[in-house]
């Protein structure tokens, strides 16, 4: 439901201006989902929202500005799956090694060590539950670039 959720919330800020946390609880609940303040407050700390104004200086959401690195990773990566405690990405051709390279200065406790060939990358995580949440961040990611 959350994941659903946060989907229809980028969809609704891309697709229109969205001013405020009560308009976008109005959306949402049209849309079948039912929110409080709370968790829509909790769903735009998570998605990382900012509010830019427009060319009549009128504020909205928008998704974040991606920094370079973040722009590495969703400009190369074709897909993300794991199996177990390892994340397998799928890049473009020739680009694993600077995806990896990425990866690596993440500096992330949960992560093991990486493999990088030519348009793959293994990546070892600590226990299954956290791969799957690697992957589903990158997952996130890549939706939201």
């Amino acid at each position: 439901m959350k994941q659903a959720r946060q989907n229809e919330i980028i969809a609704l800020v891309r697709q229109q201006p969205v001013g405020n946390q009560d308009e976008l609880m109005l959306l949402l609940k049209e849309k079948g989902f039912p929110v409080t303040q709370a968790t829509i407050s909790r769903d735009i700390r998570e998605l990382k929202l900012v509010k830019r104004a427009d060319a009549d200086g009128n504020y909205s959401y928008c998704l974040p500005e991606l920094p370079a690195q973040e722009e590495m990773l969703i400009g190369n990566i074709l897909s993300v799956d794991h199996a177990g405690n390892t994340a397998v990405i799928k890049c473009r051709p020739g680009t694993a090694q600077a995806v990896c390279t990425v990866l690596d200065n993440m500096l992330r406790p949960e992560i093991v060590g990486t493999l990088a060939g030519d348009d793959t990358i293994f990546v070892l995580v600590r226990t299954g539950r956290q791969a799957e949440n690697f992957t589903a961040e990158l997952k996130l990611k890549l939706r939201n670039g």
